[in-house]
Parts: structure tokens; C-alpha cells; sequence
């Protein structure tokens, strides 16, 4: 089976300009060789800490940020040659999802004009048959078609979002990047909010890329998990292999800090100490080992590469070797 999706190498510096001449002084290496592939009807998690770079790898996928360099090939097709024409036909099969469902929906368009704009740009569905097709993406996000006509600032957090997957329904798009989908919501709406993402994946055969810094939210939804830090990859992994046997230490800490819902659970905290480092001045060797509680000397001057660590499972550490 040909992967939907195939990123290699991708990377993302955005330059530092100082001065009166905008002179490059630096870069910030946000994202810094990632690689990574979706299967039709698969779910892929991009999890890490904030900072990371997760929003612009998905950012990029879409080629909403321009890449500096590395390949997103979409069914066998690199996007970085294809012309505007040809992406805007792509961005029928590839929308996505936003953490904020209150500012990325315009408050001065009702809902049923938020939902119509992009059938109105790609010449879809005409006449009556615009309104119906508004109509029956609302009732699948589980709103009434009468909401239509409302604005968003009449709708709740978890409404707004319904509104933002609705859209992101609307050309029948065969992948969706979630960034955060249910970030700014609460729990239960979470709950509720992949719920619906599950079900929608299975009606309508969708493969999704979701990006989240919440391990918990993820394993609901996700096939396989991929862990970032500081622009890069250090782990991949079936859900379940990543959950019950992590290999980095980033990850194991990661896990070791999920919320338990019992009270008798004791869970030995795994608390990383330092900050995160600048993706301006990345340290040399591996990017995680200021932190690591494992570090050897190796760690500090030469870069693991993601390299198997069982069935399925790429980790890039040298304790893996």
C-alpha cells in the first residue's frame, strides 16, 4: 500500500534579522530533519512539549509555512514542485483543524458563510445544493441546522470546534491535521470531541495527523505515535508499544507524568530538570541530553540517529543501540 503522506527531512529555520539593513544573524531551527509517513485511514500523533515545533511541521505539511528544505510527498506527489493551480486542488484533499475554535472562525460571518466560503472558492456544490450539503455537515458535528444562522460568539468552546470540523469536512478531504483540536476545551468536551473525530474517521475513511502535547488525549485516538523534541524525532512507535515499552528517556518522562484516575496509583514521577533548550542554539549531540537523566558521554558530541528499537519502533538513542 503507497503511503498518503510521506514527509523526509523536513526542515524549518526561520531567519533572525537585526539592524538597520534586516541583516540574517541566526536561525530559529524549528523544525530540523523530521521524518515520518501516513497510511489511508490511519491516525499518526505528533506529541512534545510546547515549543517543539509540531504546529509548523503541520503547518508546513500543508505548505502554509514554506519548508526550507526536505520533501512532503502526498499520493507519490512532492508538493514542493507542483504549481498553485495544482496546490489549490490539493487543499481539497488536505484541511485542517485549529486549537483556538473562536479565533479561527471570522466573528462577522454567520456559520452557514464560514461553511460556504470554501465550496464558493473551489466552485462546489451550487444552488440549493450548497445549503443542503451546510445542512448536513452541521447535523454530522451533532449541531442543528437552524444554527446556521448564528454567529460564532453565540456558540460555546466545544460548539465553535464542532463549526471548525464541519469546515474542514466541507470539500471531502481524504487527510485532516488536527493541531490541538481539543486543547483549549474541557475534559468532558474532549471526550465528546474525539468521540466525534473517531466516528467521522470511519464514515468518511479519513487519515488524520493529530498534534497534541497531551499523551492521555492521543492514545484515544492515534495508531501510532510520534514524539518530537526540540524540532526533531526521538521516538515512533505503535500506540501501545510506545505506551507499555518507551525507549527514550524523553518519553518514558513523558509518560511518567500522565495523569492516573485512581487515587491508590503510585507513579513514580520521572520530572525532567532544566528548560528546554533555544532552537536557536540547539546543544550539540543529542538535543535531549541536558536533561537526561541517563546521559553518557557520547551523548554530548554525537547526534543519535532514529534507528530500530523493535517491531515497528524507531528510537533515536544511544542506549538503543
Amino acid at each position: 500500500m503507497q503511503p498518503l503522506l510521506e514527509v523526509h527531512d523536513l526542515k524549518v529555520h526561520f531567519p533572525i534579522k537585526k539592524g538597520i539593513f534586516s541583516r540574517t544573524t541566526g536561525y530559529i531551527y524549528a523544525v530540523n530533519g523530521i521524518c515520518l509517513h501516513l497510511d489511508p485511514g490511519e491516525t499518526l500523533g505528533i506529541v512534545g512539549e510546547s515549543g517543539c515545533g509540531k504546529t509548523t511541521a503541520g503547518l508546513a505539511i500543508l505548505n502554509l509555512i514554506k519548508p526550507t528544505s526536505g520533501s512532503v510527498c502526498y499520493e507519490g506527489r512532492d508538493l514542493a514542485g507542483i504549481s498553485k493551480k495544482e496546490h489549490k486542488a490539493l487543499t481539497r484533499e488536505m484541511q485542517i483543524i485549529f486549537q483556538d475554535p473562536y479565533s479561527s472562525l471570522n466573528p462577522r460571518m454567520t456559520i452557514n458563510k464560514i461553511l460556504s466560503s470554501p465550496m464558493e472558492i473551489h466552485g462546489l456544490y451550487k444552488g440549493a445544493r450548497r445549503q443542503e450539503r451546510i445542512d448536513h455537515l452541521l447535523e454530522k458535528v451533532g449541531l442543528h441546522p437552524e444554527q446556521g444562522k448564528r454567529y460564532p460568539h453565540e456558540f460555546s468552546g466545544g460548539q465553535r470546534q464542532r463549526v471548525g470540523i464541519a469546515r474542514a469536512l466541507a470539500l471531502n478531504p481524504k487527510l485532516i491535521i488536527g493541531d490541538e483540536p481539543v486543547s483549549a476545551l474541557d475534559v468532558s468536551i474532549q471526550a465528546q470531541i474525539i468521540n466525534l473525530l473517531i466516528g467521522l474517521q470511519k464514515e468518511f475513511n479519513l487519515s488524520y495527523l493529530m498534534i497534541s502535547h497531551d499523551l492521555a488525549v492521543v492514545e484515544h485516538i492515534c495508531d501510532r505515535i510520534a514524539v518530537m523534541y526540540l524540532g526533531k524525532m526521538v521516538e515512533t512507535a505503535g500506540f501501545k508499544q510506545l505506551y507499555t515499552n518507551p525507549k527514550h528517556p524523553y518519553t518514558q518522562s513523558l509518560l511518567s507524568v500522565v495523569p492516573v484516575a485512581d487515587p491508590r496509583h503510585k507513579r513514580k514521577g520521572n520530572m525532567l530538570s532544566g528548560d528546554v533548550p533555544s532552537p536557536i542554539h540547539p546543544p550539540s549531540g543529542c538535543y535531549f541530553h541536558p536533561r537526561c537523566p541517563r546521559r553518557m558521554e557520547i551523548c554530548s558530541r554525537q547526534a543519535p540517529e532514529l534507528k530500530e528499537a523493535g517491531p515497528g519502533h524507531l528510537a533515536a538513542c544511544h542506549l538503543c543501540g
